[in-house]
């Protein structure tokens, strides 16, 4: 501590929830890591932007295709990557569901529990649902999102088409997939 002062200081090296506070009376400028599940330092997207779905709970979840280069700015914490093969390695920490273009993920119970988890992080974290385009299968996962968030299953794609893409679900077969799915 140069000033002595025994405020909490933020740690953005640290997870969200972690702050880094000074010991007093040190003066080497000593100091402890605190983890609390209260504090407000929430990390989403910015509700708006494009790309980002909000859900109704205010959960905030960006889409994306692939194939585009990285949007500019802050970086996801959480990714969920929907394709045939393995995607390339990314900088945070990520899922991929073995899912090909036009169709299904090839391992449903999987895929669900992973939409799951993405679900729940998105309440605090970026999350980021991405596919080859960006419309059919993210569409599909976002609208699973969306379910679990409370959207009535035969509501969901239309709730994503409206706040994500118009094009989001592309297959009769993906729109089942969403009807079908059990909040």
């Amino acid at each position: 501590m140069v000033d002595g002062s025994t405020s909490p200081l933020h740690c953005w090296a640290c997870s969200p929830k972690t702050i880094i506070v000074p010991v007093a009376g040190s003066s080497s400028g000593t100091v402890k890591p605190i983890v609390s599940s209260s504090l407000s330092m929430v990390s989403t997207w910015t509700a708006g932007a494009p790309g980002i779905l909000s859900l109704p709970s205010g959960r905030l979840v960006r889409g994306r295709g692939l194939r585009r280069s990285l949007p500019a700015g802050v970086l996801p914490e959480f990714g969920v990557y929907l394709r045939r093969g393995r995607p390339e390695p990314v900088e945070w920490e990520s899922r991929w569901i073995r899912w090909p273009d036009f169709w299904l993920p090839l391992d449903r119970g999987g895929a669900e529990e992973i939409l799951r988890l993405a679900w729940r992080r998105a309440a605090d974290e970026r999350v980021e649902i991405a596919c080859g385009g960006g419309h059919g299968r993210t569409g599909t996962a976002l609208a699973c999102l969306a379910v679990l968030d409370g959207v009535a299953p035969g509501e969901a794609v239309a709730y994503v088409r409206a706040g994500y893409h118009r094009q989001a679900v592309e297959t009769p077969w993906q729109y089942r997939y969403v009807t079908r799915l059990e909040p």
